[in-house]
This record gives C-alpha cells, sequence and structure tokens, in this order.
C-alpha cells in the first residue's frame, strides 16, 4: 500500500496516513456501496480525502465526485481536506490544477479530475460525466444532511443512477457520516437496509481506532472529560452510537452543578455582557443576560427579565418592551460594572429590534442565530462539560430545563422536534450562547475539538 512522491522520489506507505480498519478495503472497487461513520475523530474525513485524491492519480482513466448537499459546505470541509490529502501523499501541488470556480482538482499527468459539488437542485451534477473518463468513484460527506434537509434515499438513488450509467464494472459510491443520537432517524433505518445488501461494506471507527500520537493529548483529553461527565454524550459524541433521544431535551441539567451565584471575583474576569432576546405577542418575552468568565473559561448567566401577556393579563407594545430592556439594561451594569455590548434577538422581531436601537443606540442589535437543532447541540455540551452556569435570578430559564422537550410522538418517528411549549428562555439562552460561540470555540478546546468538524459558521 505505497505511493510514489514524484517530487522526491520518496516512498509515501499509505499505512502511514490510515489507520488499521481501512487497510483491507481502502483499494476496493468489487464492493459499490461503502459506508463509513464515526464518532468525532475517526478519521474518516481524512480516508475520504486521500481516496479521492489517490484515486485521480491512477493511470487508468477515472475521474471522482465528492459531494455534500449545499454547495456552501463545500470549500472548508471536503475541499480542503482533498487539498490537504494531496501534500500527506507527498505529492507536488505543481502537478495539480486546482480551481475553485469551478471548484475541480485535476491531475495533470492523468487528466482525472476530482469534481467538488452540492446538490441543491437538479441541474448541479450536469457536465461531470465524461465519457473519456468516467465517474469511478461518489463520496457522499455528511450524508444526514441529505435525510434530514433532502430526500433522503430517494435522492441518494437518483445521484446513483446518474454516475452509474455506463460504468457498471468499475464503481463506487462512499458514504460518510456521524450517526444520530436517536436509532429511529430515516438514515439509520436507511443503514440497516443497506447492509442487508450483498454489494454494500460497513466501517464504524472512532478515536479509539486512532494512533494517540495522531490525535494528541488535549483531544484524548476531552474525551476523557466528557466521558467523566456525561457518559451517555460521550457514547454519542466520541464512540458515534445512537443513545436515544430524551424527552427531556436538557436532561443533563443539574441544579446543584449548573446553578451559580455570580460573585465579585467572578465578575473581574469578564469583560463585556450580551443579552439574548426572545419575543412573544400573548407568550411571553424574555431577556437572559450572560458573560464569558476568561479566568474560569465557562459561560456565566447574570440576571433575566420575563414578561408573559397571557400570564400577566397585560400585552406589552414594542416600545414598552424595549423600554424595558433599557431599564433592564441599566440596572445589569449599574450592579456588575460591566457594559452590555450586544444584544441577539429573535430574528421574527423586527419591530422590537428597532425600538430597542431607538433608546439604546450604544447597544448592538444583532439578528440572533436560529438554527434550532445547532444551538441545542451546543448548549448541551457547554452543560455536560459543565461550562454554562446560570444565576439563581434565572429563575423562569431554570424551570424551563426541566419542561421544554421534544415531541414523543415525532421521536418515535425519528424527527427531533421541540415542542414550541415552555422554551421561550431556553430560545432566548440559546440566542446567547450562538452569539458567544467564537468567543466559546476559541478559548474551550475540548468543545471544539468536539464540535462537528464539518461545520461551517458564517462568522468564520
Amino acid at each position: 500500500m505505497t505511493c510514489l512522491n514524484f517530487k522526491n522520489k520518496k516512498t509515501i506507505k499509505l499505512s502511514d496516513l490510515i489507520i488499521p480498519k481501512y487497510y483491507p478495503n481502502f483499494n476496493d472497487n468489487i464492493d459499490t456501496h461503502q459506508i463509513y461513520t464515526s464518532g468525532r475523530a475517526g478519521t474518516k474525513s481524512s480516508r475520504g480525502g486521500l481516496k479521492a485524491v489517490r484515486t485521480i492519480i491512477d493511470k487508468k482513466p477515472g475521474s471522482v465526485v465528492v459531494m455534500r448537499k449545499f454547495h456552501n459546505k463545500l470549500k472548508k470541509t471536503v475541499f480542503a481536506e482533498c487539498k490537504r490529502a494531496i501534500t500527506r501523499l507527498g505529492l507536488n501541488k505543481k502537478d495539480f490544477k486546482i480551481t475553485v470556480s469551478p471548484m475541480q482538482i485535476t491531475y495533470k499527468p492523468t487528466g482525472n479530475t476530482i469534481y467538488f459539488t452540492g446538490n441543491d437542485s437538479i441541474d448541479d451534477t450536469k457536465g461531470m460525466i465524461d465519457e473519456d473518463r468516467p465517474i469511478v468513484l461518489v463520496e457522499i460527506d455528511e450524508l444526514t444532511e441529505f435525510f434530514d434537509k433532502g430526500d433522503g434515499e430517494d435522492e441518494l438513488q437518483n445521484i446513483e443512477a446518474t454516475f452509474i450509467r455506463g460504468n457498471d464494472d468499475n464503481f463506487v459510491m462512499e458514504y460518510y457520516f456521524n450517526p444520530p443520537k436517536n436509532s429511529k432517524a430515516p438514515i439509520m433505518k436507511w443503514l440497516e437496509k443497506m447492509i442487508q445488501r450483498p454489494d454494500c461494506i460497513h466501517i464504524h471507527t472512532d478515536y479509539r481506532d486512532v494512533p494517540q500520537s495522531w490525535l494528541g493529548r488535549k483531544l484524548i483529553e476531552s474525551a476523557e472529560i466528557l466521558k467523566n461527565l456525561d457518559f451517555k454524550m460521550y457514547q454519542w459524541l466520541w464512540l458515534g452510537l445512537c443513545i436515544g433521544i430524551d424527552e427531556v431535551i436538557y436532561y443533563m441539567f443539574n441544579e446543584d452543578e449548573h446553578i451559580k451565584e455570580i460573585t465579585k471575583e467572578n465578575l473581574k474576569n469578564m469583560n463585556t455582557l450580551i443579552i439574548g432576546v426572545d419575543y412573544g405577542q400573548m407568550n411571553a418575552t424574555t431577556y437572559e443576560c450572560f458573560g464569558f468568565d476568561y479566568a474560569d473559561k465557562c459561560v456565566r448567566g447574570v440576571d433575566e427579565y420575563y414578561h408573559s401577556g397571557r400570564d400577566e393579563g397585560k400585552q406589552k407594545s414594542p416600545s414598552e418592551y424595549a423600554k424595558d430592556f433599557k431599564d433592564f439594561k441599566d440596572k445589569i451594569e449599574v450592579e456588575t460594572g460591566l457594559k452590555v455590548t450586544t444584544a441577539y434577538i429573535d430574528p421574527s422581531a423586527k419591530g422590537l429590534a428597532e425600538e430597542i436601537k431607538r433608546v439604546c443606540s450604544d447597544t448592538k442589535i444583532k439578528d440572533a442565530k436560529n438554527d434550532v437543532d445547532l444551538g441545542i447541540s451546543r448548549v448541551q455540551k457547554l452543560l455536560s462539560f459543565r461550562r454554562l452556569f446560570l444565576s439563581p435570578k434565572q429563575k423562569h430559564l431554570i424551570e424551563e430545563k426541566y419542561l421544554y422537550k421534544y415531541d414523543e410522538d415525532l421521536l418515535d418517528k425519528g424527527r427531533e422536534v421541540p415542542i414550541k411549549k415552555d422554551d421561550h428562555c431556553c430560545d432566548a439562552e440559546r440566542y446567547s450562547i450562538m452569539g458567544l460561540w467564537r468567543i466559546i470555540k476559541r478559548l474551550l478546546p475540548m468543545l471544539k475539538i468536539s464540535d462537528d468538524s464539518n461545520e461551517v459558521d458564517e462568522d468564520d
């Protein structure tokens, strides 16, 4: 299992680049369908990049398609991984034509090409079929996107039909994904069906299959920390096991561990504060204030505002809520000696945002990132790692931690849909965490390592 370095005439052993679990089938073109799953740091993405590049440097005509569901995820993930693979294989980048528009990597001596594409629309894969150089390998990365935001199995069958035409004897489709928590999710039902096929193999890895020298001490420590703090989350995140979905979304919340009175010493370790805002008309409107403690490296809750028009029997106008926001902000600044710099507001609350801008000109008003699943996942990780603490003043948020749930009926059908009830404070908290994430991921390595490596933030 070798690859020749044409620049330095040095032999590179592929066995030094991939883990032993991948040795037997790295060059397998017999099994048409090959499914690779893992927990975090299972090195499947690295394998995919190496396999794609190794395929196009073969003298035999044959090109590769590397695909994700959406185009905007390609550049920082699979495209970057394939460029990295060129270096790792000891090849000279001058022998490749690498372009972003169109996103392609062509090996000049053979003319074989890696085409990178999303599958946002039916036209995305047109022009990739070359009669002289057939597509011999299709790699589909982050397969869960095709089930969560696409047509799932039907879409995959259409992709196969597009590229296998006229190439029955030498064609492989590789699928890469991290299993979801829910074993009843559609992608897991698809997996169960696929592994019954005689032309399909499934290989699962986790960080324990990888040489420790490849991973580094910090990554191993991160996994072991979570193993001790929240074994269930560890099994999913690091081992890639379906652990099931608890009906209560923040099952890991524990008042004894997650509620802490903020102290003067804590405040000295915090530069500024932010506020997450969730707005309701007859439903509750709430402001949740948080800050990042740079010494203890955690997010600390500071205070809470809560008003429910239904419960109180009086609905307030956006201008009244804006005045309440200013009063709440001013009170916090006096009590803490810290400046509230930014408010992350429910994107649907444009009227309230404008009113707050009018009365708080010194505060940045930003639309909150409202990716619910990602936001919940980040809050869960912070709670599991004991890096998020609430103030006793945030009493409505604390109550919601026990009440915010997934729809049980939909869980049984493989869908994770939070019930739109008892969620207003949790939404405001989620907006805050999403707003602070650039700081969090920079200063909390265990969260950066454990986060989805293929995730692309708009702010990155």
